[in-house]
């Protein structure tokens, strides 16, 4: 399963329960991890590598580009014919200009961004938008498409009894809920929301189970 891209994805949707309740408590929260380290042994699985088509399509064309036409202004050259006037130009540029000038060092302060740039695609994985699941057959790798992750956890989190709307906002390695509850004790709903997001990211299959962070707090008063 894949899923756009996006650094976190935020679900909310409302529930309806009984009468609202005046209770002096106006917010609980707690964060904990929901999986004990010695139940995540196995099944572990790295993240997708993006193959990250546009950048190295981009970049093989200008380089393409440049060789061919160097190489060509190179040929004519060699065949008694006078080099291109941008080649002249940039040969007495830079035989006439110092390495502090304001030009050379933007552009090699350009190059090397551009660089560190091409590294960085290089060597990190991306596709952050993806959550790896559990391997549990050799040669089949497969993941969660985080926006699917965050509706599931939300739609069991709407269940809760006292719950009225909830937000679910999954992240690489933690899931953070804000609820608002307008009847029982809100370290009650709490708890509640505590044990089924839990149960639910158990279920979800992920080969790293994420952190949990949950807030639960009254609805504003109007007026």
């Amino acid at each position: 399963m894949t899923e756009p891209q996006n650094p976190e994805r935020d679900i909310a949707g409302p529930v309806e329960h009984g009468s609202v309740l005046a209770l002096d408590q106006s917010a609980s929260s707690a964060a904990y991890d929901p999986v004990p380290e010695k139940e995540r042994s196995g099944g572990g699985a790295g993240r997708f590598w993006s193959a990250r088509r546009i950048p190295a399509g981009i970049t093989a064309l200008v380089v393409l580009g440049g060789a061919a036409l160097l190489l060509y202004d190179v040929a004519a050259v060699r065949a008694d014919h006078p080099a291109m006037q941008w080649r002249r130009s940039l040969a007495d540029e830079l035989a006439e200009r110092r390495l502090d000038d304001v030009w050379v060092l933007t552009g090699a302060s350009v190059a090397v961004a551009l660089g560190l740039w091409l590294l960085g695609l290089a060597l990190t994985p991306g596709l952050r938008d993806l959550l790896p699941m559990r391997r549990e057959r050799q040669g089949v790798r497969a993941s969660l498409d985080r926006t699917a992750a965050a509706m599931v956890l939300r739609d069991r989190a709407v269940e809760v009894s006292g719950v009225q709307s909830v937000r679910v906002r999954m992240g690489r390695g933690r899931v953070k809920a804000r609820a608002v509850s307008h009847f029982r004790e809100l370290d009650d709903v709490r708890a509640d929301l505590d044990s089924v997001l839990s149960t639910g990211i158990r279920e979800l299959g992920l080969a790293r189970h994420p952190s949990v962070s949950v807030h639960v707090r009254r609805p504003a008063k109007k007026g």
